[in-house]
């Protein structure tokens, strides 16, 4: 196996596992995860009544936590326990109910223990409801603890 699959390999894994303990995500939210490799991911939601605002659009509230869920699988795809030191979102179109919400999460940068991520959400016609920058530091430890870090660097 190249250093290339053995990295792709070990982002899916740790997608598994993060996303089988993620109660808020999978269960409240009803989110899934589509792909996770190393500095990218991809997550999915429809749009259901639980997530309608006063106007009966889906509230911003959620678009932000599609977003920040993402950037939690990307930035942590390469085994390296890695947290949110900050984030940004810009709000571009109301997302109706029924709408299936596609959430892109792509590692721009990776220095040292810091990276930074950018995610767009695109609705199922292609347009996009929101951008979200996030940046990263890793922690101690490791999502799967008996598995190696990979030391391959995105950007």
């Amino acid at each position: 196996m190249s250093h290339a699959q053995a990295a792709q390999a070990l982002a899916r894994r740790v997608g598994e596992a993060m996303f089988a303990a993620d109660r808020a995500s999978r269960e409240t939210m009803g989110m899934q995860l589509l792909a996770c490799e190393p500095g990218r991911a991809v997550m999915r939601m429809t749009v259901r009544p639980l997530h309608l605002n006063g106007h009966q659009i889906c509230h911003g509230g959620f678009i932000f936590t599609l977003a920040d869920s993402t950037f939690a699988f990307a930035c942590n795809s390469r085994n390296h326990n890695t947290v949110a030191a900050g984030c940004g979102i810009e709000f571009l179109k109301p997302a109706q109910l029924g709408d299936v919400l596609t959430c892109e999460g792509v590692e721009q940068v990776q220095s040292g223990r810091h990276g930074v991520y950018d995610m767009r959400v695109t609705n199922q016609r292609g347009d996009t409801v929101a951008l979200f920058r996030g940046k990263s530091a890793q922690i101690k430890g490791h999502v799967l603890p008996d598995e190696p870090p990979s030391q391959e660097s995105g950007a």
